[in-house]
């Protein structure tokens, strides 16, 4: 966030976010066809990403790996050692 181009890569992130809905059937039916191992660790308490989103793929796919952090939207800052261990696991499956 330091980066001289730090706040525009944020702004462009956060305004491409509004487009990700329109793709989300593309999304859906390659999971549906392909069915590709998925790991999503979500914060329980994040405000942004609710959890029914996690749970979500499981819609498509039903091996999905779900794991719901007691944490907020920055999971990887208050709980990066447990969520490195998870891919870990997952990675060697």
């Amino acid at each position: 966030m330091r980066g001289p181009d730090a706040t525009e890569i944020q702004l462009d992130l956060i305004l491409s976010y509004r487009t990700n809905v329109a793709l989300y059937p593309a999304f859906q039916a390659y999971f549906r066809a392909h069915q590709p191992p998925l790991l999503a660790i979500w914060g329980r308490n994040d405000a942004f990403f609710l959890p029914a989103g996690a749970e979500a793929f499981r819609r498509d796919l039903p091996k999905a790996e779900v794991h719901l952090l007691d944490t907020g939207h920055f999971a990887l800052e208050t709980h990066h050692q447990e969520i490195a261990a998870a891919i870990r696991r997952f990675l060697a499956d």
